[in-house]
């Protein structure tokens, strides 16, 4: 797969993009997350549609990622929704950058979505925007973030906090749990 050059990446930026973050994000703060976001859903993956946009130096992929809404949780972002994403694959060739969620028809996630349309990864700190939801092998519905690992704590997202005692064992958090732990945000913010 073709990473993203220098030059790629200027040419995106010409084209009106938003400064893009470097692969090496600081995680945002559950705060962060939740306060930046102009949306928040949880939402399954309906369709992948890539294709060339520009011309010459300019010329690029990007990808368009439908969601079937399932729970609005902060804006309107209507029964189905479209994020654009720069990269993607057609016909052998490929443009991406490293550390960008790639989705795929049928991933089910939470997303914080932050300047679609204007911005190269519209998520809050680009992969750090992006929690699945999965099922356990017990059948519950639970959170993980980017890198696979259980949501536990959202105080403990993107921050250097120490783990918790052996006593107090923190347990991963459900898709209900998480949600409620927005919402819960959303009511307390300023």
């Amino acid at each position: 797969m073709k990473k993203l050059s220098p030059l790629v990446l200027v040419a995106a930026l010409t084209l009106g993009w938003q400064t893009a973050r470097p692969t090496t994000v600081i995680p945002p703060s559950f705060d962060q997350l939740v306060g930046q976001a102009e949306l928040i859903f949880q939402g399954s993956v309906t369709d992948v549609r890539s294709q060339w946009v520009g011309e010459g130096a300019q010329r690029h992929i990007v990808s368009y990622i439908t969601f079937k809404i399932e729970d609005a949780l902060k804006g309107d972002p209507g029964q189905s929704y479209t994020i654009r994403m720069f990269g993607g694959k057609i016909d052998g060739d490929a443009m991406g950058i490293s550390d960008a969620p790639e989705f795929k028809v049928g991933d089910d996630d939470i997303l914080f979505v932050e300047n679609n349309g204007s911005q190269v990864v519209p998520l809050v700190g680009l992969m750090h925007g992006r929690f699945h939801v999965k099922k356990d092998q017990s059948g519950r519905e639970v959170v993980t973030g980017h890198d696979g690992e259980a949501v536990k704590n959202v105080a403990r997202l993107g921050g250097m906090h120490t783990a918790a005692a052996p006593d107090q064992a923190e347990t991963t958090l459900t898709a209900a749990d998480f949600k409620a732990a927005v919402r819960s945000k959303l009511q307390t913010a300023p």
